[in-house]
């Protein structure tokens, strides 16, 4: 009977065992939880990274939770705040400014969590971050839009200086205007994100009101696609055939656009799906607990006109 009672309670102390083990954290059972947060998910090329992330997760058999502000950084730090305190395995953010995360993201690090960045930045505290080369993209389609015009014409920006990558676009742009005293800059805007097509086409729309004279515009140059579309229609619609506008992304409708030789007239084509790779393969290193390649790596980008791309 004694011998019969021992084995039960070495059978009910197996079981318990097995329990706990099993309980908590999806990853002690070896599935990794990825948290993919962004306050731009309405945006084209932002829901295309998160998309192609999901299927990068997928791929490695990890459970990805998309989280989605819809433009209120304020509210992406407090939910970043949330997944933390629920031991995420791993967070990426996308197409946000770090330095708007920096409390967050050093709480994460204190809790071994990885934070990456799909064309997001790079600042301390994360693990790494893939995007484009933004100056790089930027020179690239300046330059063409200053060939374009002849080096010289009134000049209307239209961006987001907000978003890091954006920024460093127009920090060329500005380096451009800076070597180039024969083109002017008449104004620049800032877009309002989200609804940036919208904003960009209002925008363009006044713009056009106040500056009727031929030639008083020769050319917007514009931050992203988005705004690029969105000036490219107002521009369309009033008739006027002396303004061209470049965009950088290489989304669809852009593309299209440009094809159909609409005011837009060029973009710089973004390898969205390549840089959730990189992310992906980076983040799988970490998992593995080996080091990443580098804290700033760059999927290729390249130019697209009417005749090219």
């Amino acid at each position: 009977m004694k011998k019969a009672v021992s084995v039960l309670l070495s059978i009910i102390f197996i079981i318990s065992l097995a329990a706990c083990s099993g309980g908590g954290n999806s990853s002690k059972d070896g599935e990794k939880n990825v948290s993919i947060m962004t306050p731009f998910l309405s945006s084209v090329t932002t829901n295309e990274m998160v998309e192609a992330l999901k299927k990068q997760a997928a791929d490695h058999g990890w459970k990805a939770n998309v989280i989605d502000t819809k433009g209120d950084v304020g509210q992406l730090a407090s939910r970043m705040e949330d997944v933390i305190a629920s031991k995420t395995d791993a967070i990426i953010i996308v197409s946000t400014d770090p330095n708007q995360l920096k409390a967050q993201i050093q709480s994460a690090k204190e809790k071994n969590i990885p934070v990456m960045g799909c064309d997001a930045g790079y600042i301390d505290g994360m693990t790494m971050n893939a995007t484009s080369d933004n100056t790089e993209m930027s020179k690239m389609i300046t330059t063409h839009l200053f060939d374009t015009i002849g080096k010289k014409g009134n000049l209307v920006a239209l961006t987001y200086r907000a978003h890091p990558g954006v920024l460093k676009r127009t920090l060329f742009l500005d380096q451009m205007l800076s070597e180039n005293a024969d083109v002017k800059k008449v104004t620049e805007m800032q877009v309002e994100v989200p609804g940036p097509i919208e904003s960009a086409r209002k925008q363009m729309e006044s713009l056009l009101l106040a500056n009727k004279e031929p030639g008083s515009i020769t050319a917007v140059w514009t931050g992203w696609d988005e705004p690029a579309i969105g000036a490219a229609q107002a521009i369309e619609a009033s008739g006027r055939k002396d303004i061209v506008v470049i965009g950088i992304d290489g989304n669809s409708q852009a593309v299209e656009m440009i094809k159909k030789g609409s005011p837009l007239i060029a973009t710089v084509k973004q390898n969205f799906p390549g840089m959730a790779e990189i992310v992906a393969q980076q983040l799988d290193l970490v998992f593995q607990g080996k080091a990443v390649e580098g804290t700033e790596l760059y999927a290729p980008a390249s130019l697209i006109t009417k005749d090219q791309g």
